[in-house]
């Protein structure tokens, strides 16, 4: 009967009310392999399902007799406005699940006020992506090549294109294992288009292509800050010491995520491990979030526990095979609708108002 169902739910009038409906149709929708791709953790995937259960353990604690009349849901990143603290996170190959791939995700996101942060596996063209949104606010996600040079052309590039910041992954000197992927013998399907230049035609096996260095330390940030103006943020922090040292070393932002769970599995889910960075960095730089959020509370959430906003990534991608530049616009407005009902309802008129209190940890 579902199957029924869903087959006669086909087209514009298919009534898609929050996120998980929307990873439904993609599960319906995309192919094994590529289902697998976006769905897929490391091993077990403790960490990918206990970033969505964490978001569960916390209970909000609302205060009423508020004027909620008007509830603001703009906030700001490294300066500059967006209209509400949902943005995307960095995932790669958009084409896989939409023809025109990223180019629709970066048109969705200036539609919607808000950052994207491209992949460096992008398979369009950071030029082609530009040009879809010239006045999106766009962010550069880096996975450091193990030659210099090559970093340093791509940063230039990505500068001189108008991204205004850079996102440093740190947690892949290796890759996770994923056991789906493995199986589905997807990594020699997948192609790359980015690390080359725009004049060179054609894609390439991303592996074959992109290693990614083994040897990154914390004395090569110094190397990446004398070549770039733009503000450097690090993507996969998860403790105390790393913020600490995030900030000793001068970068202007920490994104706490564990890769949605697909690199070392039995990691502390995003959300648990938000306190102990935030309370590490003592306000000197902006702390951000990916992984888990679903819903306009899991947002909240996020921002009571210190984060300054949260990036999405699986839902992204679900919206896209869904009516692509549309679908994605359709889960960010889903998602600023719940953050904005869950504001009023917990007595918080801005994002400046959302704050510690409103949460306590369930002992379920």
């Amino acid at each position: 009967m579902e199957d029924k169902m869903g087959s006669e739910c086909e087209g514009p009038e298919m009534s898609l009310v929050c996120l998980t409906d929307f990873q439904a149709h993609a599960r319906e929708h995309l192919s094994k392999s590529t289902r697998d791709f976006i769905e897929g953790g490391a091993d077990d995937s403790v960490t990918r399902d206990d970033n969505i259960a964490a978001f569960k353990r916390i209970r909000l604690r609302p205060r009423y007799l508020r004027d909620v009349s008007e509830v603001d849901t703009r906030t700001t990143i490294q300066g500059e406005e967006i209209s509400a603290p949902i943005c995307i996170a960095p995932t790669g190959f958009h084409c896989l699940v939409w023809p025109d791939g990223e180019m629709s995700t970066a048109r969705a996101a200036q539609a919607a006020g808000i950052c994207y942060i491209t992949s460096t596996f992008a398979s369009c063209s950071l030029e082609d992506i530009v040009i879809a949104a010239p006045e999106g606010l766009r962010w550069f996600q880096l996975y450091v090549h193990p030659d210099l040079q090559l970093n340093k052309q791509l940063i230039q590039r990505v500068e001189s294109l108008g991204f205004k910041a850079l996102v440093i992954t740190l947690d892949t000197p290796v890759c996770g294992n994923r056991r789906h992927d493995i199986r589905n013998q997807l990594r020699r399907n997948l192609t790359l288009t980015d690390l080359q230049s725009p004049k060179k035609v054609n894609s390439i096996p991303y592996f074959q292509m992109t290693p990614i260095s083994t040897s990154l330390c914390w004395n090569d940030l110094s190397w990446f800050q004398s070549i770039t103006r733009l503000p450097i943020i690090l993507k996969g922090i998860l403790t105390k010491e790393d913020a600490e040292l995030a900030v000793k070393h001068n970068v202007q932002g920490i994104i706490v995520s564990n890769h949605g769970g697909r690199q070392l599995d039995e990691v502390l889910a995003s959300i648990d491990a938000l306190t102990e960075v935030v309370a590490a960095v003592k306000g000197k730089i902006e702390v951000y979030l990916d992984g888990g959020v679903r819903t306009g509370n899991d947002v909240l959430k996020a921002l009571a526990l210190g984060a300054r906003c949260i990036f999405l990534g699986r839902p992204i991608l679900w919206g896209l095979a869904y009516k692509g530049e549309h679908g994605v616009k359709e889960v960010l407005n889903i998602l600023t609708n719940e953050f904005h009902t869950s504001m009023a309802l917990t007595g918080c008129r801005s994002v400046a108002e959302i704050n510690r209190n409103l949460i306590q940890f369930s002992r379920l």
